[in-house]
């Protein structure tokens, strides 16, 4: 067995690029991605074999041992022997919960491969999926784990044909899952099968694993596996077939090496010419190159302060290095680089393209930031993430005097989790954290408590959209010294360009090229693409459709700050606009300077966009979740009534054995009391998991009892303005 290594003799093995392997370890919550972690850190000498499967080491913060689930990304750096070559493994463990799920998406910018780790009985499940798809879209190549097989053994008794019937339906699936989602070069070179050992079958929990290559090797076969539980032989098993042989000579086998995945990975994650001097240094991936690394998780060390963790794609980086950070415009010094075993650092004082480092000293970086030693180089695309905060609770300290330490904690956790959104409501001076869902927000209360700040907390509340249902003709809104007017409409945004407004694919940052082509691609013409005046991180547009006009150029960042209010704040319940095509178009201002300065123009632009969204009409949208519920079959009525009691659907459903799979969805609203309601009508034998869908209308029955609602939430009048108030006539 391979033994810890000290510092020095893994940076050895990091002079050969071949022989390192980045990789990350994703799949549903509770099918054993950190139990199987554990095996791998054992198999390195990081933690006790016996340890193994129990110790739960990637788990290290206090909440996820006590929860069971992993919550926080880890990286560690593993050392693998195999056929006499020496391997430097970076592994990143990630948790399974879809209130996680950026957590995910970002550690796979970081990593090649995927092990994607399967519960033999459960088959692919939601969240494996999703992770599978996010996988996929960074171009990171995925093999199969399929765990708990001795479940097959012990708990269904099933005979060594049905078995392998069953293991092969779920590489048949998993394989649906590749040719689905992966790009069309990718679809049959990624797919997974049992022959060339790119699935591996194994029990985390016992500690064995085996796949085509190791059982011809060691001389193993299926009715060992069987032998070992049913004649108490699994010492022999484990000995013969340790979990971490099987599984990291598969990394080994099947994932790229760091410089070989660069050179398809490059160009989906960064949009820059390829043909420049940075984009060949990025594809060359070497030593020498410029400085570049994204960052992908900051983490807050007690002691040391933030920690940037990223994947370095070119250069090296070391110790007392100055690097621009790109997003942010400003500069910053690496104090020291580091790289994780476990939860342990290691001082490494430099590290080559290739690797995952940690570094300190970087107090401005946030997770998605590109570092480089070359000023201005175009930016890493972001990461897209899945989901939308959609629910939020009121927070305040329970002794006023604890309100700066209060604040300085939600800025720490915001550092480390970008998905956490905090927010002071100007009306009521309230703190609103707005979470993926009610577990994510329930960590971060409770990381809060852990700092030693007692604080009272709302009942969880759902996040609400507006959006525009129809357009209108241009309307008139007047500056409040009444000198200038401005006039402006509005319509729906096609949906497609709003979606790459919130997935960053279109922004005012991005190159103005590449947004034109975009752009042009979806029918929009020259001449609109140069007229557009501010895109909105939303899903907004604003156009300026003017036409001889003076003094539109100085006037629009005052008339764009009126825009971008209405955009956080709509007329009916001051939720977040999206989906808004607004055109400005015509304008009559004051001669004077004085006279049309940002606090004429900006209110004027406000009222205008206001008085169009409320003459065009507007809707409230709510989250929408995607359920899954597994349940006996005799018990799928009840599951079903209880859906379309809570305003659900069912839309489909499916047999596994003994269960019934009902796949369905219901707005988040109404899921507060489902695990009652669940309870009750099956007596406790329903599992089921929900993700963020859609956002969809809230039905015209319900809309006014909605808005007075948030509205009196908010503080503010039950009644939503009238048109009349922001309108002016002539």
């Amino acid at each position: 067995m391979a033994k810890f290594k000290s510092t020095g003799e893994v940076m050895k093995i990091i002079k050969n690029k071949a022989n390192i392997r980045n990789f990350g370890v994703i799949a549903h919550v509770d099918h054993g991605k950190t139990t199987m972690s554990d095996s791998l850190l054992a198999n390195s000498g990081i933690i006790a074999p016996s340890a193994a499967g129990k110790a739960l080491a990637m788990d290290f913060d206090k909440e996820e041992q006590e929860r069971g689930i992993t919550i926080y990304q880890a990286n560690v750096t593993l050392l693998f022997a195999q056929k006499g070559q020496e391997y430097v493994i970076n592994m990143i463990d990630t948790p399974g919960h879809v209130d996680f799920s950026g957590r995910v998406i970002r550690s796979l910018r970081a990593i090649d491969g995927a092990v994607v780790v399967c519960d033999a009985v459960e088959g692919i499940m939601t969240q494996t999926e999703t992770v599978t798809r996010m996988a996929l879209e960074e171009r990171v190549k995925p093999v199969l784990f399929i765990n708990k097989v001795d479940r097959l053994i012990k708990e269904l008794r099933l005979t060594p044909e049905k078995m392998q019937a069953q293991l092969a339906e779920v590489v048949s699936n998993f394989n649906t899952l590749v040719d689905t989602y992966a790009e069309p070069e990718y679809k049959e070179k990624w797919k997974v099968s049992i022959q060339d050992a790119s699935v591996t079958f194994g029990s985390a929990k016992d500690r064995w694993a085996i796949n085509t290559d190791l059982m011809k090797e060691r001389g193993i076969t299926f009715k060992d596996v069987i032998d070992a539980y049913t004649e108490e032989k699994l010492d022999e098993l484990i000995e013969k077939a340790p979990l971490a042989d099987a599984v990291l000579g598969m990394v080994v086998k099947h994932h790229p090496a760091p410089h070989d995945a660069i050179k398809y990975r490059i160009p989906q994650i960064w949009k820059g010419d390829l043909e420049s001097d940075v984009g060949k240094a990025l594809l060359a991936g070497s030593d020498d190159g410029p400085t570049i690394m994204m960052v992908v998780n900051m983490v807050l060390d007690p002691a040391a302060g933030p920690v940037a963790i990223g994947r370095l794609f070119s250069g090296t980086i070391k110790d007392g290095q100055t690097l621009h950070i790109i997003d942010e415009k400003r500069e910053g010094r690496v104090q020291s680089v580091n790289f994780f075993m476990g939860n342990q650092r290691e001082q490494v004082g430099e590290l080559g393209a290739g690797n995952i480092p940690a570094l300190l000293g970087l107090t401005e970086c946030r997770a998605g930031n590109t570092l480089s030693s070359i000023k201005d180089i175009p930016m890493f695309e972001g990461v897209k993430y899945v989901s939308e905060p959609v629910v939020q609770i009121a927070i305040e300290p329970k002794h006023p005097k604890d309100l700066p330490k209060l604040v300085d904690i939600l800025r720490q956790l915001t550092i480390e989790d970008p998905n956490l959104v905090v927010k002071i409501d100007e009306e009521s001076g309230e703190t609103i954290v707005a979470g993926m869902g009610v577990l994510h927000l329930d960590v971060a209360v409770h990381r809060i408590q852990d700092a030693k700040c007692e604080i009272i907390t709302s009942e969880p509340l759902i996040n609400y959209r507006e959006t525009v249902k129809g357009g209108c003709e241009p309307i008139m809104a007047k500056s409040p010294n009444r000198h200038n007017k401005i006039f402006m409409k509005v319509e729906p945004l096609e949906p497609k360009i709003a979606h790459m407004l919130r997935t960053g694919e279109i922004s005012d940052l991005k190159d103005k090229k590449a947004v034109s082509d975009l752009l042009k691609e979806n029918g929009w013409d020259t001449d609109t693409i140069k007229r557009v005046m501010k895109f909105d991180s939303r899903g907004n547009v604003l156009i300026n459709g003017t036409k001889g006009v003076q003094f539109v150029q100085e006037s629009t960042d005052s008339i764009n700050s009126g825009f971008e209010e209405v955009m956080k704040e709509g007329p009916l319940c001051k939720e977040q606009m999206r989906d808004c095509k607004f055109i400005f178009t015509h304008f009559v201002p004051h001669e004077d300077t004085a006279h049309r300065g940002l606090s004429q123009l900006g209110p004027a632009s406000r009222r205008a966009c206001m008085g169009a969204l409320l003459t065009a009409g507007t809707a409230v949208l709510e989250p929408t979740l995607a359920i899954e519920v597994r349940v006996p079959t005799d018990l799928v009525g009840n599951v079903a009534t209880i859906l379309s009691g809570k305003r659900g659907k069912v839309l489909d459903m499916s047999q596994k054995g003994a269960s019934s799979i009902v796949i369905g969805e219901i707005p988040a609203s109404e899921t507060f009391t489902l695990s009652e309601a669940m309870r009750g009508q099956t007596a406790g034998r329903a599992t089921w998991n929900t993700s963020f869908k859609a956002w969809t209308e809230v039905p015209k029955s319900m809309l006014g009892a909605a808005v007075a609602d948030i509205r009196k939430r908010k503080g503010l009048a039950p009644e939503p303005p009238g048109v009349n108030e922001f309108i002016d006539k002539a």
